[in-house]
């Protein structure tokens, strides 16, 4: 049994918890050195809080690295007994390597990479500075994973050539977690909502952008009557400081706040039409290169997603011919495409034909997947 030390950044992350179920999965043993986002958190595996962190408070969160990594150390006896360690995010990726040298373990340490931070991919003396912490990171890992083939071709390709040993870990729902059963037809994949016959139109998970909270409110005022918006997941107030007062604003508009993952998914998804799949946070960098979760759990209970044109989503949806993409200006673009999609919405009920031909592997990482990913990890390591 492989053993992992698996440190961070958000022990309460519904991403984390999906991570640390598929380790478990393959029969991976875990202990968790996590920093929490929330003022208490109660993990379901062996885990040493690190300390709290906020979002937004990037200044905080490089402070965390030096006192998490001392808390760390503490158990120095415990992070000694795993056979590889495993680091969420840079920040967290330092932290490891700073409590390896606290304690003086030579343990070998995989680096996640779940997003490509705004601040590696300035152009200034900033950027070059983080881009050479990475640097220096990296080339003393024996893994990179990644979920978006897009990080590897824009990021750590044309920076980092011939440091890594990457590996792509999409984000599908984990093989033994709770999520449910498929749809069986595409009638049953479009549940009754009684005399409404509203499209509803789902945002599921890290609600962080600003333009498309912008864009779903203006959707909410051209349709008031005929596409009802639901929102699930957590908002990033430092992203969107105005929130609930705009859903408020709008009949036609729900907010319904955190959820667990995978256990209310099936909740969700049921409850709606179509998912928005769009993220312009880190327009032209991180947000044109990620896959997110959306379109693997909306896919899993065909729901269609749309998301802009020239994204690695929007590829991703155009390869599987089981979504829409939409070009720019979206301001203009996305009410048109929704007046289409009211006016005939065989379009949706092909799209979830497609999703529900599509194969359960390609949303649901296949059980042991991720072991193997450590193992092979491990096993080029110990052969250099």
């Amino acid at each position: 049994m492989i053993k992992v030390a698996f440190f961070g950044h958000d022990a309460g992350d519904a991403a984390v918890r999906r991570r640390v179920r598929a380790m478990q999965d393959g029969g991976v043993s875990i202990i968790g050195f996590m920093m929490r986002r929330q003022d208490s958190v109660a993990p379901e595996w062996d885990n040493i809080d690190l300390g709290q962190t906020r979002d937004g408070a990037f200044v905080q969160r490089v402070m965390r690295i030096f006192s998490g990594a001392r808390v760390a150390a503490r158990s120095g006896n415990m992070l000694a007994t795993a056979d590889v360690i495993y680091a969420r995010n840079l920040d967290m990726l330092a932290c490891a390597f700073l409590t390896k040298r606290y304690v003086k373990l030579d343990t070998p340490v995989i680096y996640e990479s779940l997003d490509v931070h705004r601040l590696l991919t300035r152009t200034d003396l900033i950027g070059t500075l983080f881009r050479a912490a990475e640097r220096s990171l990296l080339r003393r890992t024996i893994g990179l994973v990644v979920s978006s083939p897009g990080f590897l071709r824009n990021h750590f390709e044309k920076h980092y050539p011939g440091l890594y040993e990457p590996y792509l870990v999409e984000n599908r729902l984990a093989a033994a977690s709770e999520f449910g059963p498929r749809p069986g037809t595409v009638d049953s994949a479009q549940s009754s909502s009684g005399s409404d016959t509203r499209l509803r139109l789902g945002w599921v998970g890290n609600l962080r952008c600003r333009r498309s909270f912008a864009l779903l409110c203006k959707l909410a005022d051209y349709y008031p009557d005929e596409i009802e918006i639901r929102l699930h997941g957590q908002p990033a107030r430092t992203e969107i400081p105005v929130f609930e007062s705009e859903i408020d604003a709008r009949a036609n508009m729900s907010f319904a706040g955190r959820y667990r993952s995978p256990e209310d998914l099936a909740a969700i998804y049921d409850k709606l039409d179509v998912v928005w799949a769009g993220d312009f946070m880190e327009a032209g960098y991180n947000s044109t290169w990620l896959l997110p979760n959306r379109i693997y759990e909306g896919g899993y209970y065909a729901t269609p997603a749309i998301a802009p044109a020239g994204t690695e989503t929007a590829a991703w949806i155009n390869r599987h011919d089981c979504g829409l993409s939409v070009e720019e200006p979206l301001d203009e673009t996305l009410p048109e495409l929704f007046d289409a999609i009211l006016n005939d919405r065989g379009r949706l009920a092909a799209c979830r034909r497609r999703l529900l031909e599509m194969p359960d592997e390609v949303f649901i990482e296949p059980s042991g997947f991720f072991a193997e990913v450590l193992e092979r990890a491990l096993v080029k390591a110990r052969s250099k």
